[in-house]
């Protein structure tokens, strides 16, 4: 355990200030990895929140933390090809709903709200602690996942 480099005091490592006289720890390691305070459960369920998800997958995929959880980092490949899902189905069949109000319009609204569905399904099932391979999206998940 680290010493203070004014008082002598003990200090943690990854403290920057000494608790008792205050002075700056020279030595300091800061923790730069941005999932190291998410368990696995937690860390996977972040990766389908719907609309913002793909950032914490992101983040999962970059952290050290969990670079050799399969099942961390399939929830996160997952979750970002749903929510590229998600995109198609915005940029792609919502317009064409507008250019022609027949049955695109309903079909365009039901892809949107099926990918929610199973966004909040991916939710209820990751927080139980169950692995779910989405029919297409999970195949590209382990695909990824082996590369």
């Amino acid at each position: 355990m680290p010493y203070c480099c004014q008082c002598g005091s003990q200090a943690a490592e990854t403290d920057q200030y000494c608790a008792k006289c205050g002075a700056r720890q020279a030595g300091a390691r800061i923790g730069t990895d941005l999932a190291a305070g998410f368990s696995p459960r937690t860390a996977s369920i972040l990766c389908y929140i719907p609309w913002v998800g793909w950032i914490a997958a992101i983040v999962v995929l970059a952290s050290n933390t969990f670079r050799n959880n399969r099942t961390v980092r399939f929830h996160a490949f997952q979750g970002l090809y749903l929510f590229v899902a998600g995109l198609i189905v915005k940029w792609v069949f919502t317009p064409l709903a507008f250019l022609e109000r027949g049955a695109h319009f309903h079909l365009a609204g039901l892809l949107e709200l099926a990918i929610v569905a199973v966004w909040i399904f991916m939710i209820v099932k990751t927080s139980q602690e169950q692995v779910f391979s989405l029919p297409v999206i999970g195949d590209l998940a382990e695909k990824s996942l082996s590369e």
